[in-house]
């Protein structure tokens, strides 16, 4: 139950990383926010966004890790948050910036990423 329940914190905190770091990009497409709003203003709402991450982020870590009683090294925990991170950006770069298409090379990485796993679980 820790894994499931530190995995599920590491999904919805890469949804709210990826949205505070490429979801004003899109607010400006959409023209909520105008090309001329100041660098700081997009700064200030993306650490807004942040702040939710950091909220299932932490735990999912203190959960999760190994030291705390949960299922993971430090190791383990930060390589199956890269692979979250990936997917979750990927799903948000398909669903929100249609112009962006994937490539035979992108699947290449997600592979080597899938490896990446199985190596830090090796024993």
């Amino acid at each position: 139950m820790n894994a499931f329940a530190t995995i599920l914190l590491l999904v919805i905190a890469n949804v709210f990383m990826t949205f505070a770091w490429y979801g004003h990009i899109k607010l400006q497409q959409l023209k909520i926010i105008g090309d001329n709003t100041p660098l700081y203003a997009i700064i200030l709402l993306s650490w807004g966004i942040a702040l939710a991450e950091y909220c299932f982020q932490v735990p999912a870590n203190r959960i999760g890790f190994s030291g705390n009683g949960g299922t993971f090294s430090l190791m383990q925990l930060k390589v199956i948050q890269e692979v979250i991170t990936l997917v979750i950006f990927t799903l948000f770069t398909v669903v929100f910036f249609k112009g962006e298409s994937l490539q035979w090379n992108h699947f290449a990485a997600f592979v080597c990423l899938i490896l990446a796993v199985y190596f830090v679980f090796m024993k």
